[in-house]
C-alpha cells in the first residue's frame, strides 16, 4: 500500500485548470494539463513513494516482482503487464476524431510494423504496442462527446434539413441505403475528398448550420456548444445542437476533413457520474470536460481527422465499426453500500466510484489478491492495512494496492468524499443486496 506519483500530459487540447486544482497545483496552468496518467504505461509510468522516502517507477516495481504486485493469475495472463491504465481527462478542445483496434486487428498490425522495421516514435506509426484499447469513461464535470454513428436515417433527416446543394448527392447517397454498409460509403468518401471537393462542400454547410440556427432563434453570432443541458434526447427536426457542433470543430479545426465526418456521429452529454464504453472500432472525439478514463493498458489509436498528426486512411477504415445507434449511458450499479460499479465486457479493468456525503463516515473493507489503483477526486481518505500501516490520501492523490497486501480498510475524512478504484476486470465485486440504481 503505497502512494502514487504521476504524470501530467500537456497536449494541446487540455485544459489549463482541471487537472491543476484536482491536484491543487497553481491555476492556471502555464500550459494545457491534458491528461493526468495512473499505472505502468512504458511512455509514462507512476512512480511508488515509499515511507522511507525511497521511490521505485511502478514499471520497475512489476518487472522485478510481478507475482507479488499483479498476482499469480494476473501477471501469467498479461504475462507481468499490469492489464489496465487509468487517466484523468480534461479537455478544453475537441480532441481528434479515433478509434481504437480490437485485439487481434492490434496484434497484427504491431507485427506488420515491426517487421517492416517502423520506429515505435516514427509520426505515422499506427501501432506502439500490441493491445487493443477499450476504454470507459466516467464524468466528473459536464462531459460531451461524439461518440458512435447516428443512425443513417437521422443523418438523412439532418442533411435535409441543412439543405445544401453541394450535400445533396451524399444524402441521397445515404438515403438509398439506410445502414451500415451506406455510412461507409458515405464516410469513405468523406474522409478520401481531395481538398477542392472539400471547398466545395464544407464552406456552404457551415453556411447552413448558421442560417439553421438563427431560424432556430440563436441570436448574435456565438454558435458553440453550451456548458449546460441534456441534448441526449432530440425533438423531432431540432439539429440545433448537431449544428453548434460542427461550427464550433470548424472553428478549432478549419477546412479539416473531420468536420465533416462529424455530421455522422452521436452527440452524448454525460453528466457527473454518468459513464460510456467504448469498444473496439468506435470512432469517437471527446468535445469538452473533465472525466476518469480507464482502458486497457494500451496508446494505439487510429485517428480519422480533427489533427495535424498522422491519418492512415486504409488502416483506420480496417478498424472502424460501421453499427450505428445511441450509445447506453451507464449511471452504475450498486455493489455496496458505498460502491458504485461501471460493468463492461473488458476482461483487462473493471472501474468503481466510492462515496460518503457529508456526516457519512463508515468504512469500506477492500480486499487485495488482485492489482488495485484508488484515485481520491474529492475530500480525502484514511487507509489502514491488517499488517498496522496506513496511509491519508487527498484530493488528487493516488494509492497503489499491490495483489500480495493485506485487506485495507477504507475510513473517509470529512465529506462529501469520493475515490475511482481501478482494478482487473477479472477481479470479481460482491453482488450488493439492494436495488440497482440500472443503467439506460
Amino acid at each position: 500500500m503505497e502512494l502514487l506519483r504521476n504524470a501530467v500530459r500537456p497536449y494541446a487540447w487540455g485544459s489549463r485548470t482541471a487537472i491543476p486544482e484536482l491536484l491543487g497545483s497553481p491555476v492556471p496552468a502555464p500550459h494545457p494539463q491534458a491528461e493526468l496518467w495512473l499505472g505502468a504505461h512504458p511512455a509514462d509510468p507512476s512512480v511508488l513513494m515509499h515511507a522511507d522516502g525511497a521511490q521505485t517507477s511502478l514499471l520497475e516495481a512489476l518487472r522485478t516482482d510481478p507475482y507479488r504486485h499483479l498476482g499469480t493469475r494476473c501477471a501469467q495472463r498479461w504475462g507481468g503487464r499490469l492489464p489496465f491504465l487509468l487517466k484523468v481527462l480534461a479537455a478544453e478542445e475537441p480532441l481528434s476524431l479515433q478509434a481504437h483496434p480490437s485485439a487481434e486487428q492490434a496484434a497484427e498490425g504491431f507485427a506488420r510494423e515491426e517487421g517492416r522495421g517502423v520506429p515505435r516514435d516514427a509520426p505515422e506509426r499506427n501501432y506502439v504496442d500490441p493491445s487493443h484499447k477499450p476504454e470507459l469513461i466516467c464524468a466528473l464535470t459536464e462531459l460531451q462527446a461524439l461518440a458512435g454513428f447516428r443512425d443513417p436515417r437521422r443523418t438523412v433527416e439532418l442533411l435535409k434539413a441543412l439543405d445544401v446543394p453541394a450535400l445533396q448527392p451524399y444524402r441521397a447517397m445515404l438515403a438509398a441505403e439506410p445502414n451500415a454498409d451506406g455510412l461507409r460509403t458515405l464516410f469513405t468518401t468523406w474522409i478520401t475528398m481531395p481538398e477542392t471537393a472539400m471547398k466545395a462542400v464544407l464552406p456552404g454547410t457551415l453556411d447552413a448550420c448558421v442560417a439553421l440556427l438563427r431560424r432556430d432563434g440563436v441570436c448574435g453570432g456565438d454558435f458553440r456548444t453550451p456548458r449546460g443541458g441534456d441534448f441526449r434526447t432530440p425533438r423531432g427536426g431540432d439539429f440545433r445542437t448537431e449544428c453548434r457542433v460542427i461550427l464550433e470543430l470548424a472553428e478549432t479545426y478549419p477546412g479539416d476533413v473531420g468536420v465533416l465526418a462529424a455530421l455522422l456521429l452521436n452527440h452524448v452529454v454525460l453528466a457527473s457520474g454518468e459513464a460510456m464504453y467504448l469498444p473496439a472500432g468506435n470512432l469517437h472525439t471527446y468535445l469538452r470536460g473533465t472525466g476518469v478514463e480507464i482502458s486497457a493498458n494500451s496508446d494505439n489509436v487510429l485517428r480519422g481527422g480533427l489533427t495535424s498528426k498522422h491519418i492512415d486512411v486504409p488502416e483506420l477504415l480496417r478498424v472502424l465499426d460501421f453499427s450505428y445507434g445511441a450509445l447506453p449511458v451507464q449511471r452504475g450499479e450498486r455493489v455496496g453500500l458505498h460502491e458504485t460499479a461501471y460493468r463492461t465486457l473488458a476482461e483487462e479493468f473493471q472501474l468503481t466510484r466510492l462515496e460518503w456525503a457529508d456526516g457519512e463516515s463508515t468504512p469500506v473493507c477492500l480486499h487485495s489478491r488482485w492489482p488495485q489503483i484508488l484515485l481520491c477526486t474529492q475530500g480525502s481518505a484514511q487507509l489502514h492495512s491488517l499488517d498496522g500501516g496506513s496511509v491519508t490520501v487527498r484530493r488528487g492523490g493516488s494509492v497503489w494496492l499491490a495483489a500480495a497486501d493485506p485487506d485495507v480498510t477504507l475510513c473517509p475524512g470529512p465529506g462529501p468524499v469520493q475515490l475511482f478504484r481501478a482494478l482487473p476486470g477479472l477481479a470479481p465485486l460482491p453482488a450488493h443486496p439492494g436495488p440497482s440504481s440500472g443503467s439506460e
